[in-house]
């Protein structure tokens, strides 16, 4: 899927329409949306996510949700998602259906309304496991966003990191100006 991710895809308007991001982009394309949840585990976070929603690195003190995406059966990204352990537990948050409007509805009902993000964007070589899931030939690398959604109290409650094939991938933003 030639996909430009837009800077509004999280954007109530697009989750009103009861589609996923992916899966709305998807459509526009014509393209037969997949989404495969492979693993719900709680784990200790990598060190980047730990310092971006301060928990312990040494600590099980989030949840790891992987997904894999597929337009029209081709994989098109790898997705991990990490949440404070101590607010998911118990809740749709650890399921692999987490209900109407995904995780960010699920997580504004503990009283995180996403108000900004930050993506960090780097492009690099997909590790072995990366070049595998994506079926990546030789040579071509990955877009790694490193993207951390804000509340409204300016604190990070969700980061999530999205491995993008590089040469199915564009990114789109449109930001204010101030």
């Amino acid at each position: 899927m030639s996909s430009p991710v837009g800077s509004d895809r999280y954007s109530r308007a697009h989750r009103e329409t009861g589609l996923a991001p992916f899966r709305l982009e998807a459509q526009r394309q014509g393209k037969e949306a997949r989404i495969d949840v492979v693993g719900i585990t709680r784990s200790r976070p990598p060190q980047d996510i730990a310092e971006r929603l301060d928990v312990p690195a040494d600590d099980e003190s989030v949840p790891h949700r992987e997904n894999h995406y597929f337009a029209d059966d081709e994989p098109v990204q790898i997705v991990s998602t990490y949440l404070r352990w101590d607010e998911a537990q118990d809740t749709a948050l650890t399921q692999p259906r987490t209900g109407q409007d995904g995780i960010y509805g699920r997580l504004e009902d503990l009283g995180h309304v996403m108000t900004r993000v930050r993506d960090e964007i780097t492009a690099r070589m997909p590790t072995p496991a990366e070049a595998a899931i994506l079926d990546l030939l030789p040579g071509v690398p990955v877009l790694d966003v490193l993207h951390t959604s804000l509340d409204q109290e300016g604190e990070p409650f969700e980061v999530s990191r999205y491995v993008h094939r590089a040469d199915r991938t564009g990114l789109l933003y449109e930001l204010p100006v101030e």
